[in-house]
């Protein structure tokens, strides 16, 4: 139960799958802080440059995972996609994958993916895989069905050379509240009444998240219809505030001063939520050692992974018999289309 983990970041794919049993016999990042983190937890430094990698002298492996670039798909992005040098780095994977042909890859990305370019980029992604000897399907998971309170939704493309995965059969957990998983003391940065306005009425919204108000930001100046500037204010990410009795919205890499600021009812207080709890809410163990630098830190784990996610998928590959030496068995749908079916649980 070998595996590889290819643009590894800080190792949220590395836990997971740790976790599950498997041991890791190759890394690759070539970000150098994330490099640090990941060698000061796993004792191993990262090989560097994807493109240089030479896949015969790699040890024999049974699964590739990769969260590879999201910067060229996402919607925080330009969306340029493979237009983006790092959106072909999908094709360096590839070049591994035809040179070892392990029985599973899992790869990992934004949801924005499933539409880039009228929905072709995935078209050709899972394309590629299929013609590689794999079937292969997809579909868009949530953080918050693994345990953690985090609304999250990322595409997972699982290839294997045997029967085809089933997501259905991934163990699912009912969403917890965020108040589960926060700091009971601390230095928390707490905000004046002045600084914040409470809407009235809040309501949990389907995804889990409970808005309740927006920090008194200065709106947008430019392209402001009359009458809407409640939206300019409202609608930017930073700005919002969430209540602690539902869960949190995704923490993106943009966010390098964590501007993340939770309400706690009994308290009537708005606060900043702290790196440490920034790090539980992806799954994170207590004892992970992250960057010394706080901005990078919150660069770090917004562009991770949610770990209890990819424990559970881990397990599914294993329960579901995946790595055994099953022959190959084409699926009659080309993937293209089989993947546009999309559950969110």
């Amino acid at each position: 139960m070998k595996f590889i983990d290819l643009f590894a970041g800080i190792g949220g794919f590395r836990l997971g799958f740790e976790q599950a049993g498997f041991k890791c016999v190759f890394s690759c990042e070539i970000d150098k802080n994330c490099q640090e983190v990941y060698r000061n937890n796993f004792g191993e430094n990262p090989f560097d440059d994807v493109t240089q990698i030479q896949p015969n002298s790699l040890e024999d492996f049974d699964v590739l995972v990769a969260g590879f670039p999201c910067q060229p798909f996402s919607i925080c992005g330009k969306k340029q996609g493979f237009e983006d040098t790092r959106g072909t780095l999908f094709f360096e994977i590839c070049r591994i994958v035809e040179a070892k042909q392990p029985k599973v890859i899992v790869l990992e990305n934004v949801k924005h993916l499933i539409y880039h370019d009228r929905t072709n980029t995935l078209k050709v992604i899972l394309t590629s895989l299929h013609n590689l000897g794999y079937n292969v399907t997809s579909q868009l998971l949530n953080a918050r069905n693994f345990g953690v309170p985090q609304h999250r939704e990322r595409i997972i493309i699982i290839a294997s050379k045997g029967k085809e995965f089933n997501f259905s059969r991934i163990k699912r957990q009912f969403p917890p509240r965020l108040r589960d998983f926060l700091d009971k003391t601390g230095n928390f940065e707490i905000l004046d009444k002045s600084e914040y306005t409470l809407i009235e009425s809040p309501k949990l919204q389907e995804s889990g998240l409970l808005f309740v108000g927006y920090r008194n930001k200065g709106t947008w100046k430019t392209g402001v219809r009359p009458n809407t500037e409640h939206l300019s204010r409202t609608h930017r990410q930073p700005n919002r505030i969430y209540s602690i009795d539902g869960v949190h919205p995704t923490l993106p890499s943009q966010e390098t001063s964590g501007r993340f600021f939770i309400y706690i009812p009994e308290k009537d207080l708005v606060r900043k939520l702290t790196i440490g709890e920034c790090y539980r809410i992806m799954g994170f163990p207590e004892t992970f050692k992250i960057h010394p630098s706080l901005g990078e830190s919150y660069k770090q784990i917004g562009n991770s992974v949610c770990v209890p996610m990819v424990k559970a998928i881990a397990k599914s590959i294993l329960n579901q018999n995946l790595l055994s030496n099953q022959p190959y068995e084409p699926q009659t749908k080309t993937p293209e289309y089989k993947q546009l079916v999309l559950f969110n649980y």
